[in-house]
């Protein structure tokens, strides 16, 4: 495991503090990493949508929480009535916790549960006063012009 020291960053830049405990937190998160699989799509330029695998849960099994920048999704298995005896198991019936780190202003709008795949969507709104915006240009002459 490598640890890297961010301390440097910190002399000369302000703010920046967010991008450290986001490398923390992708270096902590990789004990869980394969399970359960997810895709993180983009279906447009503002939506997003993670799907997850989470076969064998209901959906009073699993519980989406939203807090701030981020999101975790747990999954909460029952023990199983009476004792089982595999000659294979290849489907995992383990619960889980996964965190995912969001973006400023994304937000989860909506969540449902079909054969199978947890389906997130999140959008990012922008508020006005932070979009981009067109600055006019004034012309001095113009202004001296008008005040004769």
């Amino acid at each position: 495991m490598r640890n890297y020291d961010l301390s440097p960053l910190f002399r000369s830049a302000i703010g920046f503090d967010r991008l450290a405990r986001m490398a923390e937190h992708a270096a902590a998160n990789n004990g869980n990493a394969g399970y359960p699989p997810y895709n993180i799509e983009l279906l447009g330029e503002n939506r997003y949508r993670i799907t997850m695998a989470v076969a064998g849960f209901g959906m009073s099994d699993l519980d989406i929480t939203s807090e701030g920048e981020k999101l975790l999704v747990k999954g909460t298995r029952q023990e199983p009535n009476g004792e089982r005896q595999y000659l294979h198991q290849g489907i995992a019936e383990r619960s889980f916790e996964r965190t995912f780190q969001l973006a400023d202003h994304v937000t989860v709008t909506s969540a449902n549960l079909e054969h199978g795949l947890l389906n997130i969507d999140l959008v990012r709104e922008i508020p006005e006063a932070m979009k981009a915006r067109k600055i006019a240009i004034n012309n001095q002459d113009v202004i001296e012009q008008n005040t004769i």
